[in-house]
């Protein structure tokens, strides 16, 4: 078993998965926040893009040639990373998230897994590390967030996870009775 081509499938899924949650939807959809951390699509993806090129790229020595406004001027650390401002279209930011795929990917086929990297922002006792580390790191945040816009796209029309057919309305009505039924056990 290929370890590093294990994984690296496994981060291919949950992206592919992470853009079709905007599928269809406008850019209001994409961008507003339906839950009390602000959580949206569009920036569950700037967020992904930013953690591409950080861990997948500048990381083990590989930059993006493209810089990140948000970090470059400090504001990632307030959040800007997980929101889109109106003048990062869709489009920008899809783009950004898929060129910073690309670069990821040529990392995974240059690379081996014990290559050595360098997390500036992690303490200094961790921030030696391994491409290895990386890409497990990346492969979680990716399901991670991908798992997050499931929940935002299912709040916005409806449209949920990969069971999301399973049941017609009435049953997911009646499936949603039972488990609310379960839990008002314990008002």
């Amino acid at each position: 078993m290929d370890l590093k081509a294990v994984l690296h499938e496994y981060l291919r899924a949950s992206r592919a998965l992470m853009l079709t949650k905007l599928e269809g939807l406008s850019e209001y959809d994409m961008r507003r926040p339906l839950v009390p951390s602000a959580t949206n699509l569009l920036g569950l993806v700037k967020h992904l893009a930013g953690l591409e090129y950080t861990y997948l790229g500048t990381s083990l020595g590989r930059p993006p040639a493209e810089k990140l406004a948000w970090e470059e001027d400090g504001s990632i650390w307030d959040g800007a990373d997980m929101w889109a401002a109106p003048t990062e279209s869709s489009e920008y930011l899809t783009g950004l998230y898929l060129r910073a795929c690309e670069h990821g990917d040529r990392s995974l086929t240059e690379l081996e897994l014990d290559s050595p990297a360098e997390v500036a922002h992690w303490p200094e006792d961790r921030r030696h590390t391994t491409l290895g580390v990386l890409l497990v790191r990346m492969v979680d945040e990716t399901a991670h967030h991908a798992g997050h816009a499931d929940i935002v796209r299912e709040l916005i029309d409806g449209k949920g996870g990969a069971d999301a057919d399973m049941l017609d309305d009435t049953g997911w009505r009646a499936y949603h009775g039972k488990v609310q039924a379960a839990a008002d056990a314990f008002r």
